[in-house]
């Protein structure tokens, strides 16, 4: 496992051996994005249908991702991020102990701890518990974290829900009571979780070696298309797999993805 932590949208995170495979394809992945721009324009530009032309270097490519980046990554260590809404307690927790994996046993837990707390009526959490997704989708949501690659700014659609209601997806995502909706978009506060996650325990090294593939391939001045995605670990991390909890109203929070972190560009996301 290789120790550095990697930022799949900067190289100058790269390490030198996967930075020296890149650069051994660099003609190869660089001819392989021109040409599937200009395949593009041109079928764009066109007044009438006509098929995809092939891209000659595709099949080669996809060799190289498949037998030579993918393996790397699933060696190396990502910076990835979670969003989610956490009581302070839950959020000293976390930083001291670790991460978990979800499923229909910590959801009760998180409610009953609401309850003995006076936050929520037992009546109430039961009604939360009974209302969680996990009940019929148990095979597909149990046991997994979920993160993204790439930071997002707070106010993006696709983690504003997160980040407003308590709970996560197991607890918020079929609610239709307005009471119990607003009851957790009233509990905790934002918090956006920058995790260190080996991608060996992952289903991602794929996703991740077309990412820094992505971001190689536009440092060289090419023009990929977006690299961002999610991934899930599939076991607990301890807490040296926490980097930091950023709370909303925190610097750092208001400038994810806006000048936090240092390098990150938000057009980078896609």
């Amino acid at each position: 496992m290789t120790s550095k932590l990697i930022d799949v949208w900067d190289v100058e995170t790269f390490d030198h051996a996967l930075m020296a495979e890149l650069e051994a394809m660099k003609d190869l992945f660089c001819n392989y994005e021109q040409t599937e721009k200009m395949n593009y324009r041109e079928h764009q530009a066109s007044k009438e249908w006509i098929p995809h032309k092939e891209n000659p270097y595709a099949a080669d490519r996809q060799a190289i991702l498949e037998e030579n980046i993918m393996p790397m990554m699933a060696q190396r260590i990502i910076r990835a991020w979670h969003y989610t809404r956490l009581t302070d307690d839950e959020a000293d927790f976390l930083k001291a102990n670790g991460i978990y994996t979800s499923d229909l046993t910590t959801i009760r837990k998180r409610l009953d701890t609401q309850v003995a707390a006076g936050t929520i009526s037992a009546t109430v959490a039961d009604a939360l518990y009974g209302s969680s997704p996990f009940y019929s989708q148990k095979e597909a949501r149990s046991g997994k974290f979920w993160m993204t690659s790439h930071p997002y700014d707070p106010n993006h659609h696709g983690v504003e829900l997160l980040l407003g209601h308590w709970g996560g997806e197991g607890v918020y995502f079929w609610l239709e009571d307005d009471e119990h909706i607003k009851l957790v978009q009233g509990i905790g506060r934002p918090r956006v979780i920058e995790m260190a996650i080996p991608l060996s325990l992952t289903t991602s090294a794929y996703s991740a070696a077309k990412a820094v593939i992505a971001a190689f391939v536009t440092a060289h001045g090419c023009e990929p298309d977006g690299s961002a995605f999610d991934l899930y670990a599939t076991s607990a991390l301890g807490a040296d797999a926490v980097l930091n909890v950023l709370t909303e109203g925190s610097p750092e929070f208001g400038a994810l993805a806006r000048g936090y972190p240092a390098r990150f560009a938000e057009q980078q996301v896609g």
